[in-house]
């Protein structure tokens, strides 16, 4: 059952399979231009990192913020073990980080330099803006996890030319 709050009144959800396919949602969800971000974390001294463009704010008092894993990344379960984490909202300067945590099955970090955020994720050191945050909860959304994260420390410049997932298409 949902609350609608704009009414007042209780609904019942119809949870059913969408007749829509994931490529066709796949394929209308590239025509919005979102930001692209790189999620980082560490926990039991493993460390994991990802490209994502589902980040977003869900609350200003407090301060949370909200992105999504999907269930079959292959640093899953780090991602469900973890109790923070660092999003890197990148510049176009920043694009050179998108292949290397695009990738699947490899150690992300290899040979990269990073610092201690706030939070214990690693930073990376030149990404435009980052936001350290602890995780306040995660939540099932079909096949991927929502984590909302406190955020606890803010690094930014005073101004950003974000990347655009636009500008990452190919021609």
């Amino acid at each position: 059952m949902l609350v609608d709050s704009m009414m007042g009144r209780t609904t019942i959800a119809n949870v059913q399979e969408s007749e829509v396919a994931a490529t066709e949602l796949r394929s209308v969800m590239r025509h919005w231009a979102t930001g692209i971000c790189v999620v980082t974390t560490a926990t039991a001294g493993r460390r994991a990192g990802l490209v994502m463009n589902s980040f977003t704010s869900v609350s200003l008092n407090p301060a949370l913020v909200s992105w999504c894993v999907d269930k079959a990344s292959t640093s899953f379960e780090i991602w469900m073990e973890t109790d923070n984490f660092a999003i890197h909202v990148l510049d176009q300067d920043d694009a050179h980080y998108v292949p290397r945590f695009a990738q699947r099955g490899v150690d992300k970090f290899e040979g990269l330099k990073t610092q201690l955020g706030a939070t214990g994720a690693p930073a990376l050191p030149d990404a435009a803006v980052r936001l350290d945050c602890r995780l306040w909860t995660r939540y099932e959304g079909g096949d991927h996890i929502i984590l909302v994260g406190l955020v606890d420390q803010i690094t930014q410049p005073d101004s950003i030319n974000p990347l655009l997932s636009q500008q990452l298409r190919k021609p």
